[in-house]
């Protein structure tokens, strides 16, 4: 069983989500019911945050002055027999600017997901790992977004 922790640290999330915790809990109950997903126990945290402290972590982080879309930080923990696979940081501003040629909760998806797979150990260094990686990616999208 997949969990994921939620942390709000930006106001303007709540103008989009009601309920962030909710949303993501669906979300994730979703992913739980694929095959492929039903059968790992780890768990993860997702900060919403803003592009100011995106830019702070990627500086920190990454040695990049620059706010970005999403940052991984994948980690093997054990805690209480679930396997914490590390945190997710999302910026607010990315999302809600791509979301103006698409939907807000595709593109926050897209962003989750996109992070969801570096903490399981997926990279797009090179070509062949980033078309394998985003089929992936894309498999998972489509299933979350489809209507039951």
């Amino acid at each position: 069983m997949i969990k994921a922790n939620v942390i709000l640290d930006h106001y303007k999330w709540k103008y989009k989500i009601k309920n962030p915790s909710l949303y993501f809990k669906n979300k994730i109950t979703k992913l739980n019911r694929l095959s492929s997903y039903n059968k790992k126990k780890h768990e993860f945290s997702i900060l919403l945050t803003d592009n100011k402290n995106m830019k702070r972590l990627n500086l920190k982080f990454r040695k990049k002055n620059k706010y970005t879309d999403v940052l991984s930080f994948p980690i093997n923990f054990i805690e209480k027999k679930n396997l914490y696979i590390g945190d997710i940081a999302i910026s607010y501003e990315i999302v809600n600017q791509r979301s103006k040629t698409s939907s807000f909760f595709l593109e926050l998806d897209r962003m989750w997901i996109h992070g969801y797979f570096h903490l399981v150990g997926y990279d797009h260094k090179k070509i062949k790992d980033f078309k394998m990686m985003t089929k992936k990616e894309n498999s998972v999208l489509n299933y979350l977004h489809e209507k039951i």
